[in-house]
């Protein structure tokens, strides 16, 4: 009896311990020593003069190895007047904490199914605002100046899926008929919208 006893225990351990979450591991290192880390362009203004109205300057694993084990990363957002936008996007390996420094942001992300339900606010210089792993999130300039922010990220590379490139300007393209039933448009607007993401 006391061996069942011991097995049952033994087995719920087991089980208990396979419950871990799969984040970005432990470092292996205190820290990473690089070459012109503090070199990253984030006191630079942007370019916002594109589609979106909006610039991303990413201070990743990529721009500075010095990141690598650390679990962080930084992001500069620059928005052009009048609407520049940061359009719906996720990070698939971290949350995001953004700070307005300059103007007034239109903020929101979109919980998961089944309630898709819309957590949305005004941000004004100063205000901080986070968006949870995986989510579909966006920033809006409803200002008519200029708008910054910066945004932490819980990952050394949070990698970045922006929603209508993936979906529209995919390599190769997605079935038009697919995207048609999903988004309820017809073919004709499915295929200009995948011939104008395709092109960016």
């Amino acid at each position: 009896m006391k061996g069942a006893g011991f097995l049952l225990a033994f087995n719920l351990l087991v089980l208990a311990s396979s419950f871990v979450s799969a984040y970005d591991p432990s470092p292996l290192q205190d820290f990473c020593v690089a070459i012109d880390d503090t070199k990253n362009g984030l006191n630079i203004p942007k370019n916002t003069s594109n589609y979106v109205g909006s610039a991303v300057t990413p201070v990743n694993v990529d721009q500075i190895p010095g990141l690598n084990t650390l679990g962080i990363s930084l992001v500069r957002i620059d928005y052009a007047p009048n609407g520049g936008l940061n359009p719906p996007h996720t990070h698939p390996r971290g949350t995001e904490i953004l700070v307005v420094l300059e103007g007034e942001l239109y903020v929101g992300f979109v919980t998961s199914n089944p309630n898709n339900r819309l957590i949305s606010k005004i941000l004004y210089p100063g205000d901080v605002f986070v968006f949870p792993i995986g989510l579909i999130h966006f920033q809006q300039n409803v200002g008519k100046t200029k708008a910054v922010a910066f945004a932490g990220l819980s990952s050394q590379n949070p990698g970045v899926i922006t929603i209508a490139n993936a979906v529209f300007g995919s390599n190769l393209p997605i079935n038009p008929d697919v995207l048609a039933r999903a988004f309820q448009l017809s073919n004709k607007v499915v295929k200009y919208l995948q011939s104008r993401f395709r092109s960016f």
